[in-house]
């Protein structure tokens, strides 16, 4: 069993430092290259997801026909509490899979590092609790979550989009930023709308902060999936045929 499977849905869109980060944390990395068309597993066999962002929505089926089977892991992982983080559009899939909205080309677009304002919410969440109230993270999206699911935890917002990570039931969280995002990806970015220039300075210079931060969220998220992992091969182990 591969220890976290990593939903690629963009060329540029790889996992970048949080890969190194769960490596770090002894996990193994399954990168499955969806925008090349490398096939999604038919069932979800690992100790976490993680799906990662990309220019379409979740429903775009037409333009990225992997999606509906990306919608369908993230539903078995929902179903199942395999751990899940999801970037951006994969905060998106999770949000519309769990029963909230996504809007496109709706509200202000938010590029570069921006400040976030955690919610007394988090608190109590195993990834977010303990932050500081703001913190900076990158940005680079035109199209959001315009309605929570039911029941999700609504962890940090910005004034532009307020829904930029949530938690749905007690192993899925959805981000709308990019923690794994270092400085110098944003020069590959078309500038629309924006000083490309001026938004890296400030991303470089808002890195000291920002990357103990989210290095210590995927940490905590590193632990979930060990724990899930233990547990996927006692139950593997236990139902294994006993030697002759």
């Amino acid at each position: 069993m591969s220890d976290v499977l990593i939903i690629q849905n963009s060329r540029s869109g790889g996992p970048s430092r949080l890969g190194g980060w769960l490596e770090e944390a002894g996990l193994g990395l399954d990168v499955v290259l969806a925008h090349e068309g490398a096939a999604l597993p038919a069932r979800l066999d690992h100790a976490a997801v993680v799906m990662l962002g990309g220019g379409y929505l979740p429903g775009d089926d037409d333009r990225a026909p992997w999606l509906a089977d990306a919608r369908r892991l993230v539903g078995q992982a929902l179903e199942d509490g395999v751990p899940m983080f999801g970037i951006c559009l994969g905060g998106q899939l999770l949000a519309e899979v769990a029963g909230g909205e996504v809007t496109g080309d709706t509200g202000t677009p938010e590029n570069g590092s921006l400040p976030l304002t955690i919610r007394p919410e988090a608190a109590a969440d195993p990834l977010f609790h303990g932050l500081p109230r703001q913190v900076p993270a990158i940005e680079h999206h035109k199209d959001a979550i315009t309605r929570l699911p039911a029941g999700a935890v609504w962890l940090a917002e910005t004034d532009a989009c307020p829904y930029q990570a949530f938690r749905v039931g007690e192993r899925a969280w959805g981000v709308q930023f990019h923690p794994e995002v270092l400085p110098a990806r944003i020069r590959e970015w078309s500038p629309d709308g924006f000083d490309p220039e001026q938004v890296y300075a400030q991303a470089v210079a808002d890195e000291p902060v920002s990357t103990p931060i989210w290095h210590r969220v995927t940490t905590r998220f590193a632990a979930l999936a060990v724990g899930a992992g233990d547990v996927h091969r006692e139950v593997s182990a236990s139902t294994s045929p006993s030697p002759a």
